[in-house]
């Protein structure tokens, strides 16, 4: 089971990795940041497998390639959103962090509930509080590039 961060609409690429860390080139490092100027406890607090769950157009502004790979690199499992911008959502394919795009479901969703989520099937269960929310699996060749870890090992043929 994983647990649920909880966000809102519009939740920007400055928000997930503010502009001004950018100058640190350690992912590891850079990470420490991820989401502080929404929410300073995400960053010491994110388990690996935590689940972000946020409102619409998740990702917006800028089309920098570090907001997702901050949120992997903190052990995000994956990001389940109403909708994402298009170019976040595409980066974040490209490096193997799975992004769920569900609608209006995404409402019965709240901060601390606990998920769980197949990918292949497209259900995520609420169990803490019985529900299930049924949505488009991810595509195969999408899950091959989260199985692999990325877009590059997913070329290679690594897995």
């Amino acid at each position: 089971m994983s647990k649920v961060w909880r966000y809102g609409d519009h939740v920007d690429t400055d928000v997930i990795i503010p502009a001004r860390y950018l100058n640190i080139a350690d992912f590891e490092e850079l990470a420490e940041h991820a989401m502080e100027d929404i929410d300073l406890s995400f960053a010491p607090n994110v388990q690996k497998n935590d689940i972000i769950v946020a409102g619409r157009n998740f990702g917006c502004g800028s089309s920098r390639e570090h907001a997702p790979m901050v949120l992997k690199v903190k052990g995000v499992k994956c990001i389940i959103a109403d909708s994402f911008a298009r170019i976040f959502y595409r980066n974040a394919i490209n490096i193997g962090l799975p992004a769920l795009e569900i609608g209006k479901e995404v409402e019965k969703i709240e901060a601390g509930d606990e998920l769980e989520v197949n990918l292949t099937k497209g259900e995520i269960k609420i169990v803490n509080k019985g529900i299930v929310i049924n949505t488009k699996p991810l595509p195969e060749f999408v899950q091959k590039i989260a199985d692999c870890g990325g877009l590059i090992n997913y070329v290679k043929g690594e897995n």
